[in-house]
This record gives structure tokens, sequence and C-alpha cells, in this order.
């Protein structure tokens, strides 16, 4: 049995910390790189790691945690030969001409137009995340955003001495009931790391090694980590090669994050639910609107998965997440084929493979999503449809293949617009392109019997405003970089 080291892995990737409604992703230069390093030299002890604490009352009021990108690992002092054996995804970085076509980053999502993230910014080394609990008032947005705030300028007050020059920084904010600006329940279903002591259905138990460097992943083998090539700072912090290379491994206990800003137009998603199922006299039906707006998402909008629930939201905020499409819903005549949530993770029902083998290639594909709401706190619905000003998510996602996780999804499972029976539908949340290619179609289209119900020329409800690759050391690797 896979036991994971968990006081040396940062707390974000296991935790999630769902019960800190407010966070900021403060992004940084190094401008002086022996400052950051003595900084780390102490600050390694202040972040939060993923180990169990039984009594809540000792958990701390505020988290933090950090993550480098290849430009902040090169800027605080890592040799080239040792950068060079990082991942060429991460290398490359999310703005590459290759990663764009693979992302669909075009049009108004292009990164030229992007606000951070593109070539033509400042350079990011590092994201600062900082996190706040008032344990006095559960379940208070207000009270939280002061204690993360407080937490904030105080490390913020540090940074010119540290060697830091903070760049911008984006508030991240949680509704206690996890719904995001769409209105839809967020983050339920999750893969479970093997090892982490979370508990849950044994379908969702995935291989370490799929989201943590020096486990075994879901092919049996460890993942390619980024080794030390060129020896420098103190060796005998870092572990050796889990795969016996002999080397030190400067990835155990690590991972990459995945950042990507995602603005939401809420009024364009529920103005087309709303078309499309109005009443004879082109008033709203919102009942109808709901469902349509469930089958494109996948679950209702409390979180009730609409493959166990087909013709009506059970309510109230629900978090079943224990079903299989093989076995409750082969055909898709419940939750559509091309739904967000089912493109995403496909389960037992991977195009024509048996449910055994479909689990087994599903989880070679599982990220570890996080997600944080930026803009006013809205929940949208037929009815309400236009919040004030930008509304989106940060989505942030964990895994230590970026090509073969995050990348696969969006690109293959996300993007490409065949799949099952389907051959013009591409993911109609994250999925569509904002101008189609003449004669290109762009449906969304729900099973039924004797025939089915297309829906045409899909709105794009997604504009990407900035995003980046990162590493996610753990704790012991920070240690480590300011011996460098």
């Amino acid at each position: 049995m896979t036991m994971l080291e968990l006081e040396n892995i940062q707390g974000y990737l296991i935790r999630g910390y769902a019960h800190m409604l407010y966070s900021r992703f403060v992004y940084l230069q190094i401008s002086d790189a022996n400052a950051v390093k003595k900084w780390l030299s102490k600050s390694w002890l202040e972040m939060t790691s993923a180990r169990h604490i039984h009594d809540k009352s000792k958990i701390s009021p505020t988290h933090l945690n950090i993550a480098f990108s290849h430009e902040g690992l090169r800027a605080l002092g890592l040799k080239e030969e040792n950068l060079a054996a990082f991942s060429r995804e991460f290398r490359q970085g999310m703005v590459s001409a290759h990663r764009t076509r693979l992302l669909g980053d075009y049009d108004t999502s292009k990164p030229e137009n992007w606000n951070w993230g593109d070539k033509n910014t400042d350079s990011i080394h590092l994201c600062l995340m900082v996190f706040g609990n008032d344990k006095t008032a559960k379940d208070d947005l207000e009270k939280d955003k002061i204690v993360c705030l407080n937490y904030y300028r105080e490390l913020e007050s540090q940074f010119e001495e540290n060697g830091l020059k903070q760049l911008f920084f984006i508030d991240g904010q949680t509704q206690p009931d996890n719904k995001e600006h769409f209105g839809f329940r967020d983050g339920i279903s999750q893969p479970i790391i093997e090892g982490s002591g979370r508990v849950g259905n044994k379908d969702d138990v995935v291989k370490a090694g799929e989201f943590l460097f020096g486990y075994k992943n879901e092919f049996g083998v460890y993942p390619d980590t980024p080794l030390i090539v060129k020896e420098q700072g103190n060796l005998n912090l870092l572990p050796p090669d889990a795969g016996g290379s002999g080397k030190k491994d400067i990835g155990k206990d690590g991972t990459f994050m995945v950042m990507r800003q995602l603005e939401q137009d809420v009024n364009k998603f529920w103005s087309f639910m709303n078309e499309n199922s109005k009443n004879p006299n082109g008033s709203i039906n919102i009942e109808d609107s709901l469902k349509l707006g469930a089958k494109f998402m996948g679950r209702w909008q409390n979180g009730a998965p609409i493959t166990l629930f087909p013709d009506k939201d059970p309510g109230p905020n629900s978090d079943i997440n224990d079903f299989g499409y093989s076995k409750f819903d082969k055909d898709g005549l419940k939750c559509p084929f091309g739904s967000h949530l089912r493109r995403a993770n496909p389960r037992d029902n991977v195009d024509d493979h048996s449910p055994k083998e479909s689990l087994k290639l599903s989880n070679q594909h599982r990220i570890i999503r996080r997600a944080r709401l930026y803009g006013e706190i809205y929940e949208g619905s037929p009815t309400n449809t236009t919040p004030n000003g930008e509304v989106g998510l940060l989505f942030i996602c964990f895994n230590v293949d970026i090509s073969r996780q995050f990348e696969f999804l969006q690109y293959t499972w996300a993007n490409l617009p065949k799949n099952k029976e389907l051959y013009n539908d591409p993911d109609p949340i994250i999925g569509v392109k904002e101008q189609a290619n003449l004669g290109e179609e762009q449906n969304f289209t729900i099973q039924d019997s004797p025939v089915n119900k297309t829906y045409k020329n899909l709105p794009r409800v997604i504009t990407v405003k900035g995003g980046a690759y990162f590493f996610f050391p753990s704790i012991n690797v920070l240690r480590y970089l300011s011996t460098i």
C-alpha cells in the first residue's frame, strides 16, 4: 500500500482548503536571488503541508503555498542542465504556438489578448497562494477575507527585503455551497490519491504517481521526474531517484500546477438555454431552461448527477458521485455523451471499451482540480443573467504529466468534435470556438429515442484571460532551493 509523505507535500494539492472561502494569488518576480534564497531558508517552515490535523481547533486560520515558473527557477539560480531536466511542456510554457493550438486559445482568447502569462507581459517567477479562515464565523466570506488580507499584508511588507517584486494579484473566493458563476455546484468529482488518507468510492482511487513525482502511476511505472543532472546546492536534502538512476530527485513529493483565468459569460450561457427552451409564446420556461443547462453540464445546479436523476433536480445540495455511465446510462439517454462533465471524466464508458478498461483509461487522464471564483459572487440562472462586471474562474489543476493529463483533456476530450457517435460536438463549456471554420458545425446533441435532439450554433461562454504552468515543489525542495 502506497503511503504518502504528507508532511512533505504542500497542502493545496491534497486538501483544497474548502473551509477557507477567501484567497489571494500573488504573482511575483525575483529581483534579488540571494535575498529570496535567504527567505526560503526560513519560509519553508511556514508552508502549509498536507498532514492530517485531527483536532480541528488546531488548524491554522491562514494557509500558505508556493509555486515556481520555469523562468523563476532560472532566476533563482538553478543551473541550465537541471532546468532542462523538467518536462518539455513546463519548459515551453502555455503560450508556445504548439500549446496554443492544442488548447484552442484563439480569437479573443489568444495569448496576445491575455491580461497575464503571455510573452508580452512581465515574466512571472513565482505564485504565492494565501488563504484565510475566521474560525469564529462559519461560512462567512467577509470575515475570511479579513483574515486572508491581514496575512497577505504581513507578507507583502517583507517582499522588497526578501528580493521579491509584486506584479499583480488575483483574489479568489468560494461560496459555502461551492457554486460557480453559471450557477452549478463545483468540485464534486475529484480523484482520491492512493495513500492520501482520503476515503471514498474505490473507482475514484488513483495511483499517487499521476499527481506526485516519486510514486508509481496508473501504468505501474515511476513518472519522469526532474533530476539533478549537474551538482549544486545541498544534495543531502534531496532523496535519490526512485527509478534507480542514482541521481537526486528534485521532483519527489511535488507536481506541476496549471493555472488558467477563465472569464465566464453568464448572460450568453443562460440566454442560449432560455432561447432553446422557451414557451410557445416566447416567454422563459424556467424549468426547461434549467434542465437544458444541466444536460450541457452533466449535473443539476445543486450538484446531483443527471445520470441518476434524469428528470428533475432532487435538491437540496448533493455530493453524490458514486455512479458509472456504463452501469446507469450506457446509451447516453440520461446524461448526453457530449456533456461537459461526461467528456472530462467518462468514467467506465470510454468509447467502445469495457467498463474495467474504461476506468483504467479514465484514471490515466485524471487531474486534481481546484477552482476559485473571481469578480462578484454571482449565481447565474434563467432569470439571473447579468453580473456586475467581469466574473470567472481561476482554474487550477495538479498533474505530473501536463501533456497526458491536462492538455489531453483539453485537446482530445474537450476540443475535438468527435466523441462516441458524435461528429460535430465540442465540449459545450470549454471546447467551443468563438469563430467556427467555414462549413464547421458546433452542436450539442441530446441522445433520445426515436431521434436525437440537436442544438446548433453553440456560443463560446468562456474567454481565457491568462495562464501559466508552474512547478509545485515539495516543502523539502523549498529548503533545498535555498541552498543552490
